[in-house]
């Protein structure tokens, strides 16, 4: 009976044990969102002072080009 607080009582050995595990994965994801926050912060910075980026996504994602440029698109056929 003594040893009931110690084992499972709240706040007990195995209650804090849980709690480390807890803590330990919610480390792990502050962790990656984190470094996805940086990413995003870079990105945005990037797209609020210069073009290059800008001129990367329109290139990239709306398929625009440059005035004089020529557009070449390669096709891999399957065999």
């Amino acid at each position: 009976m003594i040893q009931y607080p110690l084992w499972l009582a709240d706040g007990g050995f195995l209650n804090i044990v849980e709690k480390n595990k807890q803590i330990k994965l919610q480390q792990k994801i502050n962790s990656i969102l984190k470094k996805e926050n940086g990413a995003l912060i870079a990105e945005v910075n990037d797209l609020k002072k210069g073009t290059k980026a800008i001129e990367e996504r329109a290139r990239g994602e709306l398929n625009m080009i440059k005035k004089g440029e020529i557009f070449f698109q390669i096709i891999n056929k399957k065999k």
